[in-house]
């Protein structure tokens, strides 16, 4: 298998649809083992839709190069409550990534 899955966490906002079910947002990632490229996202937002948006916004993009342009891109087209979540759970799991992998 040339991938590994990683995951990070943060805190939800309340208020939120998902903070019912949650009581943390988990961002999820496949990543390419080699180039570091995200192969396919998740995260546990309440609505399919918010799940394919992040994953959209996540996907393709190399952690090799840093984790600074994901979370602008979270910041500049995701404007719902949780984006200050999806940001800090997308930095814990880059925290994961250079934990495992730039190391070595």
């Amino acid at each position: 298998m040339n991938t590994v899955f990683i995951a990070g966490h943060a805190r939800l906002p309340s208020g939120m649809a998902a903070q019912s079910i949650y009581q943390t947002l988990t961002i999820t990632a496949e990543i390419d083992k080699k180039y570091g490229v995200i192969v396919a996202a998740g995260c546990t937002l309440a609505t399919d839709h918010g799940k394919d948006f992040v994953q959209q916004l996540l996907r393709g993009h190399s952690l090799q190069d840093g984790i600074e342009k994901p979370v602008e891109l979270i910041k500049k087209h995701y404007l719902g409550k949780a984006g200050n979540a999806l940001s800090s759970a997308l930095k814990d799991l880059y925290k994961q990534y250079q934990s495992c992998y730039e190391q070595t």
